[in-house]
C-alpha cells in the first residue's frame, strides 16, 4: 500500500457537455458531502462491467449527500467513437442515473492524473481529493473482496479520515 498523500484540491472544471444537453462544472456540485468522479469510456469492457455497480452506488449514496459523475476523456476518433452522441446512446440504454460528461480534449482527466478507465476519485465537501484508484478489486461482482471506492465514500460521509486513500486502478488505457 502506498503512503497516503495530503489531500490536494481537485482541479475545477467548467463547461463540460453532458448527455443531458447541459454544461456542467465542479462548482455546480457545491454542497455535496462527497463527490465521486469516475473517468470512463464507452467501449471499455472494464467500465461496462462496472455500470450496474455505479448506478447502484449513485442511488445508494445520493440520500447521504454524495454525488457521482462520470467523465469520458477518450478521443472521439476511437472505433466505436466516444463522441457525445455515442455517450448519449450509451447513457440511455444503460439508464445512467448520474451525470455523464464529455472531456473533449482530456484536460480534466490529465489534471486529475487519470490513467485508465475506470479511474475513480473521491472529493470531500471542500473538493479535496481524498481517494484515487480503483472502484473495487474485481471486474466480476461475485468475487469482490475490497470495495475501495465505497469504503472511501463511507469514511467521508461519516466524517472520518479515509482509511485507504489510494489504490491501483485497472482497466482500459485512456485514448488521448
Amino acid at each position: 500500500m502506498k503512503t497516503p498523500r495530503s489531500a490536494p484540491s481537485a482541479i475545477g472544471f467548467m463547461g463540460l457537455r453532458g448527455v443531458d444537453g447541459r454544461n456542467h462544472s465542479l462548482s455546480s456540485l457545491a454542497g455535496a458531502r462527497a463527490t465521486v468522479v469516475v473517468f470512463v469510456g464507452n467501449g471499455c469492457p472494464t467500465v461496462r462491467s462496472y455500470e450496474e455497480r455505479l448506478r447502484l452506488m449513485a442511488r445508494t449514496w445520493r440520500p447521504s449527500g454524495v454525488e457521482l459523475i462520470a467523465i469520458n476523456p477518450n478521443n472521439a476518433s476511437l472505433s466505436p467513437p466516444d463522441t457525445l452522441e455515442q455517450m448519449i446512446k450509451r447513457a440511455s440504454t444503460q439508464e445512467y442515473n448520474f451525470p455523464y460528461l464529455k472531456d473533449d480534449d482530456g484536460a480534466v482527466a490529465r489534471s486529475y492524473g487519470a490513467v485508465c478507465t475506470p479511474h475513480a476519485f473521491v472529493l470531500d465537501s471542500h473538493h479535496r481529493i481524498v481517494y484515487r484508484g480503483r472502484i473495487d478489486d474485481s471486474r466480476i461482482g461475485k468475487t469482490i473482496t475490497n470495495r475501495d471506492l465505497e469504503s472511501a465514500v463511507a469514511d467521508v460521509v461519516a466524517g472520518r479520515p479515509v482509511t485507504v486513500s489510494e489504490t491501483e486502478p485497472f482497466g482500459c488505457s485512456i485514448v488521448w
